[in-house]
């Protein structure tokens, strides 16, 4: 075996070979490392709105539609059937106490009463007749020419005609009703609202045929659905203002309400008397009426702020000392057009984001707008 010496050439190339690696192992390193740290860089803080909770007093108000009416209202009908020959109103028409509103056909009343004039006269014959045949009886039992009980006999047949005579006129009287009856008149005054008859048709008694909306006392009628009386109103006064011309108001004051439920409409009806009612607010307006709740401490928030917590509605909170979120449930009280009422679950002085939660995450840093992280 021969035994050589290195080439000093070749050493010195593996010496800058294995500099060359070192080197590129430094520099690997170095990346490395720039990159770890720029991982470990904190994530920057959320921009939010937030507020403060305050509790504030609120008087919240319903205002419904409903309609004036007159309060005493009445149905009129002929006491007396028969066809109808003339109307003389229509709906709206306005009508004084006494005015005539139809006529039906009195040819069979009529005839009623001459019959019942027939009968009184014959009944006043039959009795002078009995009258001077008892005369006659008196006279001969005074003298003794007759017997106790023929006299008896004429007595009574005085009586019975007297009776006869009576019953005929009580007949002539109701006969005369009647034909009274086949004219229609307003029993007072007021507004026609309703008609069911025209010219040429039969009517049977007792059918009404007309509505009669009397002057005076008027109400406002509304329909209020039941979970209106679930709040707890300020008083049983009621704003009331024509919805053609809100200037036109006047005040009122409920004074019925109805103690079942419309079966259709699942309604309760209201009555508020109107007070001094201006003449614009004639029958069958229109009308607002605006009631008041009593005031009470609420927690009101705008619907931004609202999120949920699974099937819970829910709000970010803020820590004010770590400047981190948290989700909190609450219990909202009612749903308004820009609002939310909140009811429990929050607390007076609580930092709550109005904008900007929907990029939150529990425990993340916030920078609150206007404010510092």
């Amino acid at each position: 075996m021969i035994n050589r010496s290195p080439n000093p050439i070749c050493l010195l190339r593996t010496l800058h070979a294995a500099k060359c690696v070192a080197a590129a192992l430094l520099v690997s390193t170095t990346l490395t490392g720039c990159n770890d740290h720029a991982a470990q860089t904190t994530t920057r803080a959320t921009l939010v709105r937030t507020t403060i909770v305050q509790p504030r007093d609120r008087q919240a108000s319903l205002t419904l539609t409903g309609e004036v009416q007159a309060r005493f209202r009445a149905d009129l009908s002929f006491r007396v059937s028969g066809r109808v020959i003339a109307r003389t109103v229509d709906v709206g028409a306005r009508v004084n106490k006494g005015d005539v509103l139809a006529r039906l056909d009195p040819a069979e009343q009529a005839a009623d009463v001459d019959a019942a004039t027939a009968a009184v006269a014959s009944a006043e014959a039959q009795l002078r007749v009995a009258k001077a045949t008892f005369e006659r009886q008196k006279a001969l039992i005074a003298s003794g020419f007759t017997t106790r009980t023929v006299y008896d006999q004429a007595q009574e047949g005085l009586r019975t005609a007297e009776g006869v005579l009576e019953a005929a006129k009580a007949q002539l009287g109701t006969s005369r009703d009647a034909l009274g009856y086949t004219v229609l008149r307003a029993e007072a005054d007021g507004v026609i609202t309703a008609r069911n008859l025209e010219v040429g048709q039969v009517v049977p008694a007792a059918q009404p045929v007309f509505s009669l909306a009397q002057d005076g006392t008027r109400d406002a009628v509304f329909e209020v659905y039941e979970s209106v009386f679930l709040g707890q109103t300020d008083s049983r006064r009621v704003t009331l203002a024509l919805v053609s011309d809100p200037s036109v108001a006047a005040a009122g004051e409920v004074r019925e309400i109805s103690p079942v439920i419309d079966a259709k409409s699942s309604t309760i009806r209201v009555k508020v008397s109107i007070e001094n009612p201006p003449a614009a607010m004639t029958l069958g307006s229109a009308v607002a009426g605006t009631v008041k709740a009593k005031p009470q401490k609420e927690i009101t928030l705008p619907w931004s702020a609202l999120t949920a917590e699974g099937r819970k509605p829910a709000v970010w909170t803020i820590d004010p000392k770590t400047q981190t979120a948290s989700l909190k449930p609450v219990t909202v009280g009612a749903y308004e057009a820009s609002q939310v009422l909140i009811k429990a679950g929050l607390e007076p002085g609580e930092r709550v984001v109005i904008d900007g939660g929907k990029l939150l995450s529990v425990g993340q840093s916030v920078t609150e707008e206007g404010g510092q992280s």
